[in-house]
């Protein structure tokens, strides 16, 4: 039987550094895909799994904002349409009172007066 000899971590980075080779770091190992195996996603699934879905609500939280901001832009020119439509209204709504308060006031006074339906003509002479 032979005996076997016990390695020892140290002899063996020390090796390593004889030959003229560094020791693997953690980030040579990331970089290479070595520190990052089956049994990492085993243990870590769960934390993966809540990553994944907080990714997506955020991802659709946001899509839901922006589609809620268009919305309340297109509903904010459609109100100032509105406003400007009762503004309008609003004035011709004056305009016929003073209007008829003015007939009411000519007809109550005995005043010859008539509302002309055509503006006036413009006479020239030639």
């Amino acid at each position: 039987m032979t005996a076997k000899k016990k390695k020892n971590p140290k002899t063996k980075d020390k090796n390593i550094q004889d030959q003229g080779v560094q020791p693997r770091s953690w980030t040579s190992d990331l970089r290479y895909g070595r520190s990052v195996s089956l049994d990492f996603f085993k243990r870590h699934a769960w934390l993966m799994i809540i990553f994944v879905v907080v990714v997506i609500s955020l991802m659709g939280l946001r899509y839901k904002t922006k589609t809620r901001m268009t919305e309340i832009q297109q509903l904010s020119i459609a109100l100032q349409r509105a406003q400007n439509a009762k503004l309008q209204e609003k004035a011709s709504y004056m305009s016929l009172i003073r209007e008829t308060e003015m007939r009411r006031m000519v007809n109550e006074k005995g005043l010859d007066l008539v509302f002309q339906d055509q503006p006036p003509y413009e006479l020239t002479d030639d």
